[in-house]
């Protein structure tokens, strides 16, 4: 299926690789014009960006630092004039029972995952029109905790779901919808499904396997588009059964 996206404007955060790539493709078939971010891998960035042409810019930003994340938002604003839809996608994923997992690792996935949703959002929302979209890669882990270490990075996840629910009544009388996509196992570079994690995972789902980037990608679509008008503040598993 393809939506009536062209001639909107996008922002995805940490866009090179993973889901975060398959979003900026799948906005940029649709004929979105899209900025994405990335922290140091300047050659895929700039890769990815050529293979879909003018209407793609890569933009060197680190989530973990909120200036960064608001120069992002900033550039945007200056190739694209403003931002129809923003996709929060950068996030790291470390894990560690209370005993290891000591307060500064916590505050960076913190930083990362949560205060740069936040910064991002605030940066960019008097530019965002009305009817614009905020879509925030949550994880299926802000309500499931399958195994032990989980918590740091759950609390992140949750936490920003959270943030979705609230901004969808702070926005709603602007009609800019406001929602998080949750994943389960998905085939990346940073979780494959060759990997040691497939079997316990894959068997959790009732699917019995991982989900693909696309089919991430294939939900911040739907969001992004005029079909979803009458969704907003709903946090959307895409994980294949995992939570069920």
């Amino acid at each position: 299926m393809t939506y009536n996206l062209a001639g909107k404007t996008a922002l995805v955060t940490g866009g090179t690789r993973g889901i975060g790539a398959a979003i900026v493709e799948r906005l940029a078939a649709e004929g979105v014009k899209t900025a994405f971010t990335y922290v140091s891998n300047q050659a895929a960035a700039e890769s990815l960006a050529s293979r879909l042409g003018a209407g793609a810019i890569a933009i060197q930003a680190d989530a973990a630092d909120p200036a960064q994340s608001k120069a992002a938002v900033e550039k945007t604003i200056e190739a694209f004039g403003h931002i129809d839809i923003l996709v929060h996608n950068a996030g790291i994923f470390r894990t560690g029972p209370i005993t290891e997992f000591d307060f500064d690792a916590y505050r960076q996935q913190t930083a990362v995952n949560v205060d740069a949703v936040y910064a991002g959002t605030h940066a960019a929302v008097p530019n965002i029109p009305e009817g614009g979209r905020i879509i925030v890669i949550s994880s299926v882990n802000a309500k499931r905790m399958p195994f032990e270490g989980f918590a740091a990075y759950g609390a992140t996840k949750a936490a920003v779901t959270a943030l979705v629910k609230g901004w969808a009544r702070d926005l709603g009388s602007r009609n800019i919808l406001v929602n998080a996509i949750q994943p389960g196992p998905v085939d990346t570079d940073l979780n494959p499904a060759a990997g040691p994690f497939f079997e316990p995972v894959s068997g959790m789902t009732a699917l019995k396997r991982y989900g693909k980037p696309t089919e991430v990608a294939n939900m911040a679509a739907f969001l992004a588009s005029d079909e979803a008008s009458f969704i907003t503040g709903a946090a959307i598993d895409v994980d294949g059964g995992l939570a069920l």
